[in-house]
């Protein structure tokens, strides 16, 4: 009787213990971010338009509450194979989707271009003459200008729509590298990875107004958090030279006379 007692409290504990350590690690993984998630990192430093191979790709475990959304994972992995990096990259540096070039010659498909969760919204805008010094892979932010009284340019504002977007195309060219003069390119118009949302924001833009934009730095991914909106009568007020105020009279120097030695 003894015996069975024993052996009944002896296996409640041993379950006692066993839910205890499930908690513990549980709770361990819930504090640390939760489950690891295996994206890819790179192994070496590459250049700007160096390929993805193989052997420069690493594999890094993330905690799931720490990975950025445009981190790639390693199921990935195949997808980026013989495409080219946009952007200079550190060793041991997280690979993101807006780090690679958006095609090669081999790989000129639109749709095989676009990431995840995202769209191609190609959209016409006023600086048109830059559309020659752009290239697909570059990133660019866009501005909306519009007039709430048409027949007034004083009512004419500028606002920016969007930060740091990757460049899928221009005109027709998806190619990376300088497009060549046999390229059909439409002067002012390129294609644009956005959200859906994004891609509606533009729509009621050029609807209402236009656009135009301005070509970020390779490296620079730094956003505004809010960018105030900026009207014509404001701007030209603020270039305008303001004149010096002229001083009611002539100032007189008052002067002491020096002490004998």
């Amino acid at each position: 009787m003894y015996r069975r007692a024993f052996l009944i409290a002896l296996a409640c504990a041993a379950g006692a213990v066993s839910l205890f350590l499930l908690y513990v690690k549980q709770f361990e993984r819930e504090s640390s971010g939760g489950e690891p998630v295996r994206v890819l990192v790179t192994v070496n430093a590459l250049e700007r338009g160096s390929k993805v191979t193989d052997d420069a790709l690493g594999v890094r475990e993330i905690p799931q509450a720490y990975v950025e959304s445009r981190a790639i994972r390693e199921s990935d992995k195949s997808k980026i194979l013989g495409l080219r990096v946009g952007a200079p990259l550190q060793a041991q540096q997280t690979l993101m989707w807006s780090d690679l070039s958006v095609a090669t010659e081999e790989r000129r498909e639109l749709s095989t271009l676009v990431q995840p969760g995202r769209r191609a919204a190609t959209i016409k805008f006023q600086n048109g003459a830059i559309s020659a010094l752009v290239r697909p892979g570059d990133s660019v932010d866009v501005i909306g200008v519009a007039s709430k009284d048409p027949t007034n340019d004083e009512h004419r504002s500028a606002s920016v729509l969007l930060q740091n977007v990757l460049v899928l195309a221009v005109g027709d060219s998806t190619a990376v590298d300088p497009i060549s003069p046999r390229a059909e390119i439409k002067q002012g118009e390129l294609t644009l990875s956005v959200t859906l949302a994004e891609a509606q924001l533009l729509a009621v833009a050029s609807d209402r107004g236009t656009l135009s934009i301005a070509v970020r730095n390779a490296e620079d991914r730094n956003t505004a958090d809010r960018v105030p909106e900026v009207s014509l009568k404001a701007a030209a007020a603020d270039l305008t030279p303001r004149e010096a105020k002229p001083r009611s009279g002539p100032t007189e120097l008052k002067t002491t006379p020096a002490e004998p030695l």
